[in-house]
């Protein structure tokens, strides 16, 4: 990361005057001036793009005819019914439909070869009526070269699939055509201003062991993410993937929302829902990769080892057992495109969290790569250009149709300018994920006693961030949650959880750590660590146990594949002063607008003391990390004079906390006019150990906020 970490909101994504910057990608450089060396790669890589935008508005009519493939490809049904199916295969000699609608035939309906490699076929309708029936099963049937025998697949554009594992792992396709459709009854919400990002998995969200459904989120853990005040929802496992243990991330069908969880039409109600509620929805995207199923996937679709993907060794994957894209080809270009426009038009989501983009930046995918930070690992011969044009042409495309999309990157090698926009030289995205964060509390909760917590470096971790660039903290994601690591409070707590998480039961030490450090290390990532926050489903509140799916090496157990929001509603259990902690969090946010307010003033990191104090938003925050000692009158600074009250307090009895300071929202704090910590007044606050204050200006405060502080709730 670079030295440049005083990052103020208003020049987040390159606000630079435009008359004052070239337009030919080397804009991004007035605002990292690290990257005065490599102004020629800039410029190169904003060519690449600016030329593909110019080949495609040339032979496709504009960016955005081209990313309407789904409305030519795979199966389109005109208004009288009209079925036409097109297909990109050039290396089959002859193609077939074949299906219910004709007995699985397999010579009757040929198809049509275009000079593009472009089968087609059009069906008429029979009495009025479709010729293929709704959700019937449908395959094409390839005839390819060195090879006697006929190559069924499933076609690639096709938006539904469905697996019987009684029968067989291999997916069907089917023909999706229902004779009403879903009509949406919400428009999007407003792009929030803060985004408060809830990571969810459908088919885990339920504490029964099994697969939970759209309908069952919509109606259960909707309401449950709407009261705990996020507002985003980054869905997972989405895309339909081969194997369920994958997490979602082996996609066989690009265009197919997972028929594990339900209909197509409960996904659409489920994001219908969601948006009434003022929730907006991203969709975690895989583009980085694809299954390599042969049967039910895209991997030698027609028989030809590159037609979506690299050939050869650089076509594979060598940890994630997968195909990767060729993202300098034309046809690639129009499937990629076409599958974000597809899931924002058909089915109203919001915006993309895009996985792996590492491994789409460079040619090496990340594997068996350290990044140092050096400037020449962003710009070298391992970075893979036609990958990094993609996400420019990904991300221009998708704000220039939906100026209210938003894009995530997760990327682990802290690539400069991968969110600022293109006209600046930059790759496009609106955030990238704080990744080294959730890494630092693992690090430190598996080897560092707390009394050797450094305050100087978790500062610096939860700062250090691209000038100019939204980032998104996070504390733990699923990556924390899975089997063979530990979630925060499993590292904190261990075996207590099973025997000492009732109130009926003893409040040990372990416990009582475990429960102020985990609030304490989601608020202060919360307030200092980026420009949106996010978590998982159940970590708010503590979830006992690890994630694991069912799979041969557990017995095809659910026991770990679901969450136990039931713990929540228990009153006798502690797992509740968590939830509501968080809840509190994130409706303070929503009053105060931290996330989207300038970066915070650090004025005191004491090391002896394992005191942290800063501002932001107008707040006074007070963190004191030492494992015993607490203190009186502790003297921290402020830029502005007035009267403080406390707005949020880990070490609430309301949060499962001590209750050592006493009447929270009610209590008055008033500064001194003399400089402490270079800020020009000071206020002497009592801290005990293991907690955390919050304290805003009262005139801030209004009745029903104090009162609802005061309770501990909102």
């Amino acid at each position: 990361m670079d030295a440049l970490n005083e990052t103020s909101q208003n020049s987040v994504n390159g606000s630079v005057g435009s008359n004052q910057i070239a337009h030919d990608g080397t804009g991004v450089v007035k605002m990292d001036p690290y990257l005065e060396p490599f102004t020629d790669t800039l410029k190169r890589r904003f060519s690449k793009a600016q030329e593909w935008i110019k080949r495609i508005n040339a032979s496709e009519g504009s960016l955005e005819q081209f990313s309407r493939g789904y409305e030519r490809f795979g199966f389109t049904v005109a208004p009288d019914h009209t079925i036409t199916y097109r297909e990109w295969a050039p290396f089959a000699l002859r193609a077939y439909l074949i299906g219910d609608f004709n007995g699985w035939n397999r010579d009757s309906h040929e198809m049509k070869r275009n000079p593009y490699g472009v089968w087609e076929l059009t069906l008429p309708p029979k009495d009025g009526r479709p010729a293929i029936e709704h959700d019937s099963k449908i395959k094409i049937s390839l005839v390819v070269p060195n090879d006697h025998q006929r190559q069924e697949r499933i076609p690639a554009w096709i938006t539904r699939v469905t697996q019987d594992l009684s029968v067989s792992p291999v997916y069907d396709a089917r023909f999706w055509n229902p004779p009403h459709k879903y009509q949406f009854k919400h428009p999007r919400p407003p792009k929030p201003a803060s985004a408060r990002i809830y990571e969810a998995h459908v088919g885990i969200s339920s504490p029964e062991p099994k697969v939970a459904t759209y309908k069952e989120f919509t109606q259960n853990t909707l309401p449950r993410i709407r009261d705990l005040g996020y507002n985003t929802i980054q869905l997972m496992a989405i895309m339909e993937h081969a194997y369920y243990a994958s997490f979602g991330y082996q996609i066989n069908s690009f265009f197919a929302a997972s028929s594990r969880y339900g209909f197509p039409d409960d996904l659409k109600e489920l994001i219908d829902t969601a948006h009434g509620m003022g929730i907006t929805v991203l969709l975690d995207v895989v583009h980085s990769h694809a299954s390599k199923n042969v049967l039910d996937g895209l991997n030698m679709f027609d028989n030809s080892d590159h037609l979506y993907f690299h050939e050869g060794q650089k076509g594979r994957h060598e940890l994630w057992d997968s195909r990767l894209f060729n993202y300098g080809s034309h046809e690639v270009l129009r499937f990629l495109l076409s599958n974000l426009r597809f899931w924002m038009e058909e089915y109203q989501f919001d915006g993309f969290r895009f996985d792996g983009v590492t491994s789409m930046l460079y040619t090496h995918h990340g594997i068996g790569t350290g990044f140092s930070g050096g400037y020449h690992e962003y710009f070298g011969p391992s970075v893979d250009e036609d990958g990094v044009v993609y996400l420019m042409l990904a991300n221009e495309m998708l704000h220039n149709l939906y100026p209210n999309v938003i894009t995530i990157a997760e990327d682990v090698s802290g690539m400069p300018a991968l969110c600022v926009r293109l006209s600046l030289g930059g790759i496009g995205f609106d955030y990238r994920l704080a990744m080294a964060v959730p890494d630092l509390y693992i690090k430190w909760l598996k080897e560092k006693s707390d009394a050797d917590w450094d305050m100087g470096e978790l500062c610096f971790t939860l700062t250090n961030r691209r000038h100019g660039e939204k980032t998104i903290a996070y504390a733990e994601s699923h990556d924390q949650a899975l089997v063979g690591d530990k979630t925060l409070l499993f590292w904190l707590c261990d075996a207590q959880m099973y025997t000492h998480m009732s109130t009926l039961s003893e409040f040990t030490p372990v416990i009582e750590r475990g429960m102020a450090l985990h609030k304490m290390i989601r608020l202060i990532t919360h307030a200092l660590g980026g420009e949106a926050y996010l978590n998982f489903e159940g970590n708010e509140f503590g979830h006992p146990e690890w994630l694991d799916f069912p799979r041969e090496g557990n017995n095809n157990s659910f026991h770990y594949a679901r969450r136990q929001f039931n713990l929540v509603e228990d009153s006798l259990l502690r797992y509740r002063f968590l939830n509501d902690f968080d809840k509190a969090m994130q409706h303070a946010e929503e009053k105060y607008g931290w996330l989207h307010s300038p970066q915070a003033y650090i004025s005191l990191k004491n090391e002896s003391d394992k005191v942290i104090v800063f501002e932001r938003a107008g707040l006074l925050w007070i963190f004191n990390f030492h494992p015993t000692n607490s203190y009186p009158d502790y003297r921290v600074g402020v830029e502005d004079a007035g009267t403080y009250r406390i707005v949020l307090n880990t070490d609430s009895a309301a949060f499962g906390g001590l209750g050592r300071v006493a009447d929270e929202g009610s209590q008055r704090f008033f500064s001194t006019d003399f400089a402490w910590n270079n800020r020009r007044n000071f206020l002497q606050v009592y801290v005990p150990s293991r907690s955390a204050l919050v304290l805003a200006k009262e005139e801030t405060l209004d009745p029903a906020w104090k009162s609802a502080v005061h309770l501990g709730y909102d």
